[in-house]
């Protein structure tokens, strides 16, 4: 799994590129870690992830708790149809805001 980062107007877009799963899971804590940016809007960009699992959900309630210390805004951007059935059967979606998009959720964050 890949983790890029760009800034979109005030907002933190990290993308996610790859399969989160227990081979990637560590790599991606750490990384996370690193460019979660100290106030501000974070968004995760999944349009390009392909496969999420019980190690990938744990890291995104890490990210999730973490953003929330921080009093981020966090949210959850082009959702591919397998991750987002997970993240609904799991109810950890309803914790994110989720955007069809980057561009609507950069907006979403931004207001």
């Amino acid at each position: 799994m890949r983790v890029e980062k760009s800034m979109r107007e005030n907002v933190t877009v990290i993308a996610l590129i790859g399969d989160l799963d227990s081979a990637t899971a560590s790599q991606v804590h750490n990384d996370l870690g690193q460019l979660i940016p100290d106030e501000g809007q974070l968004l995760l960009d999944l349009s390009r992830m392909s496969y999420l699992s019980s190690a990938g959900l744990r890291v995104l309630l890490l990210v999730y708790r973490q953003a929330r210390q921080k009093g981020l805004r966090l949210g959850l951007a082009s959702i591919p149809d397998d991750v987002h059935a997970v993240l609904s059967a799991t109810g950890f979606i309803e914790a994110f805001l989720v955007a069809d998009t980057v561009d609507t959720g950069v907006e979403a964050l931004s207001r």
